[in-house]
């Protein structure tokens, strides 16, 4: 029986080029002379930590990394800026956590979707995927066509086509 699955996955190469490339970005600006601005990222935590001058500088460097990282294909829902606040020594900063995998809830809207599409298809939640089966093709493959269409909050990539 033919079944794909359904993910949301980020390429950390591609993630770590962007943070890279907005990093020798804000080191050639003129505007960012002589001002302290750093970007980390925690891979355990799934966090990138920005922190800079002020508040204006914070969301340039945050704008300069949403830019590299659709500039390198990353989709820009996998990053979700938290508010800007205030540092030690008069610095601004900021948290974006990076959200990979499907929600719990995002899982069910997802599922709910691809029943009331009237396909023959069983979806199934597993942890973080969700797994289709189907007894034709032509069912996966129109379902990978109607769930590019809809805006969820996280990006979808489709994994694990088997015939």
């Amino acid at each position: 029986m033919p079944s794909l699955d359904v993910v949301s996955v980020i390429d950390a190469q591609t993630l770590d080029n962007a943070i890279n490339n907005s990093r020798r970005e804000i080191t050639t600006r003129y505007d960012f002379r002589n001002i302290v601005s750093e970007i980390t990222y925690d891979k355990k935590e799934k966090v990138i930590k920005i922190s800079s001058g002020d508040d204006m500088k914070v969301k340039a460097i945050t704008e300069s990394l949403i830019g590299q990282g659709t500039r390198l294909k990353l989709d820009p829902k996998i990053l979700e800026p938290q508010k800007i606040e205030a540092g030690g020594g008069g610095t601004s900063k900021r948290e974006i956590k990076i959200k990979e995998g499907i929600s719990r809830e995002t899982a069910q809207k997802i599922v709910k979707f691809i029943k009331a599409s009237g396909l023959k298809v069983q979806p199934a939640i597993m942890d973080d995927q969700i797994r289709i089966q189907g007894k034709q093709i032509d069912d996966l493959q129109e379902i990978m066509r109607l769930l590019q269409a809809q805006d969820y909050d996280v990006p979808l990539q489709f994994v694990n086509m088997k015939r």
